[in-house]
């Protein structure tokens, strides 16, 4: 079973106070994101629309990872930086950005400012990200009440956003999710001027996402409407796939890298297998299984898929995650143990290299 889009919506408003509207979004399922640029109307507009384009184009096949989300904001970030630097009519501009991907279980976030990623789940909103801002920063030591920095003075002052610096730390987290989650993008033109049991409230009490988002941004601007108001929802669903075929076991003396197992098959076997596999639905099932092996620069990698070969040219597999232990410095007895392209859930493969990068990894 997987997870996919069932409904969605999207829209930003002006708000009653500003003339342009620096904010920016994207909901192209399986991505959604929302900007919120600052450095006047026209940098702030500038900022935050790069910021969403690099997310446009979409993630390539089988990069939905925390890792991929954030480097494509940190990639965001050098692009805008250098036109501030550059540009003086850009001079100082920057922007928040909170990101959000479905991707076959779960929801990836990768988040930088005080733009925010809630889910409303069983009627009850819970935030997912943290406000990267100076009341944000009081509220975790303690020294201010959700209440009290919803009216600090200070409340907009942002402690990290994209643009300002060359570099720049992204937060990022990956949400188990499930049927009926209702997640919800937004800048703090929102959360500034509707409060978080207000937020629940229309999430519950609405019959569809459009109904909820336009209600939303009706109730910010009636409370004033003092910023941009963007707000990104959508709903989850689950959708059955095929169950898998038995996974073949490796070849005998096959190497770690899976381009070593080209020859698995003849042609006319592998064009039975992969007609096979397309009728069953195996193909999509297969996506569901891990293996541990080495890519084209020998680093010990995560692959999705089956650790084979039709052919010359058809792939059973993808690159997931490519970590920066090189296979070849391992101990022969881990190195045939870590590489062995034993199928793996998604989490066991994972941990498996995480631990390898830890240095826990048993001998």
């Amino acid at each position: 079973m997987v997870l996919r889009v069932a409904e969605q919506f999207a829209e930003s408003d002006t708000g009653r106070e500003r003339v342009g509207n620096e904010d920016a979004l994207i909901a192209r399922a399986p991505i959604f994101a929302v900007a919120d640029g600052m450095g006047g109307a026209r940098a702030g507009e500038v900022a935050s629309r790069l910021a969403v384009a690099a997310f446009e184009a979409g993630l390539p096949a089988g990069e939905g990872c925390e890792q991929e989300l954030a480097a494509r904001a940190r990639e965001a970030n050098v692009r805008i930086h250098e036109l501030a630097r550059d540009d003086a009519r850009h001079a100082g501009m920057g922007t928040t950005l909170s990101v959000a991907l479905v991707d076959e279980r779960d929801v990836v976030i990768a988040h930088v400012g005080d733009s925010r990623v809630y889910v409303l789940r069983a009627g009850g909103l819970a935030r997912l990200t943290e406000d990267h801002s100076l009341v944000g920063e009081l509220v975790r030591r303690g020294q201010l009440t959700e209440r009290e920095a919803a009216e600090h003075p200070q409340r907009s002052v942002i402690t990290r956003a994209l643009g300002p610096e060359p570099v720049i730390e992204v937060d990022t987290l990956t949400y188990p999710a499930r049927p009926g989650d209702v997640f919800l993008l937004c800048s703090d033109g929102l959360t500034s001027m509707v409060g978080e049991d207000a937020l629940a409230r229309v999430l519950r009490e609405t019959a569809t996402l459009s109904e909820a988002g336009r209600r939303l941004i009706e109730e910010a601007n009636a409370a004033g409407g003092r910023d941009n108001i963007t707000v990104v929802l959508f709903r989850l669903e689950e959708v059955a796939t095929p169950a898998a075929p038995a996974a073949p076991a490796p070849p005998m003396g096959a190497g770690p890298h899976p381009r070593r197992r080209r020859s698995l098959l003849g042609p006319s076997i592998a064009a039975a297998t992969l007609a096979a596999l397309v009728a069953a639905g195996g193909w999509i099932a297969s996506r569901a299984v891990y293996f541990v092996g080495s890519n084209d620069e020998g680093l010990v990698t995560v692959y999705r898929g089956l650790p084979y070969e039709l052919g010359s040219s058809i792939l059973l597999y993808e690159s997931r995650y490519i970590s920066g232990v090189p296979a070849a410095g391992l101990p022969p007895g881990r190195r045939q143990r870590l590489l062995d392209h034993r199928l793996r859930s998604r989490d066991d493969a994972a941990e498996l290299v995480r631990e390898l990068e830890r240095g826990r990894l048993e001998p």
